[in-house]
């Protein structure tokens, strides 16, 4: 912890040079004298939380930012890229259970790879960025475009990949436990 508290002052040094603010107009915003803003700046004063709220809110970054404090949550879930047989799937949210968003990216088409349909628990909808993305569902098999969404039961046997010679960016809401999403509106038909 003394090791995290010590670099604030680094840091609280960093974002006033980078947003070009004086200590006086610093001061003048959050109420704390130059004087202990300086010390906050050189590590003579360890920072409390009376002193980093405001600074928070001058600077328009959180609490962690300013303490850069390690990440909570899920310790399973990992907001880094995660490759699997050439798919790159980027998890979009930290929260551990409800559904899980994510960021799939599936390389080109390479020669006649056969659909191999899975099945587990869940519910699942997909959103098309770029590509085209060939889905088999059950005994539906189809592609989707730009802007096409589905939505299906995973225990329905399903597999999905690039359709043609272009890798697919797709978006995946899933929920683990057959949640789906909640619509608030839907359009007018």
């Amino acid at each position: 912890m003394d090791e995290s508290l010590s670099a604030v002052g680094p840091r609280l040094r960093a974002l006033r040079k980078q947003r070009e603010t004086t200590l006086a107009d610093l001061s003048a915003e959050t109420g704390i004298s130059v004087s202990t803003l300086s010390r906050l700046e050189s590590g003579d004063r360890k920072p409390t939380l009376e002193l980093l709220l405001p600074l928070a809110k001058a600077y328009q970054v959180t609490l962690d930012e300013l303490v850069d404090a390690p990440p909570t949550g899920d310790p399973r879930i990992h907001l880094r890229p995660v490759q699997r047989g050439g798919m790159t799937m980027l998890p979009l949210t930290r929260r551990a259970g409800g559904i899980q968003a994510y960021k799939l990216v599936l390389p080109a088409r390479s020669g006649r790879r056969a659909p191999d349909p899975q099945t587990h628990d869940g519910y699942e909808w997909l959103y098309v960025l770029n590509g085209r993305l060939r889905v088999v569902l059950g005994e539906h098999d189809f592609v989707m475009s730009p802007g096409e969404a589905a939505e299906f039961d995973t225990r329905v046997p399903h597999w999905f990949g690039a359709a043609d010679e272009e890798p697919v960016e797709f978006l995946s809401l899933f929920g683990k436990q057959g949640e789906r999403a909640h619509l608030r509106a839907r359009p007018q038909q």
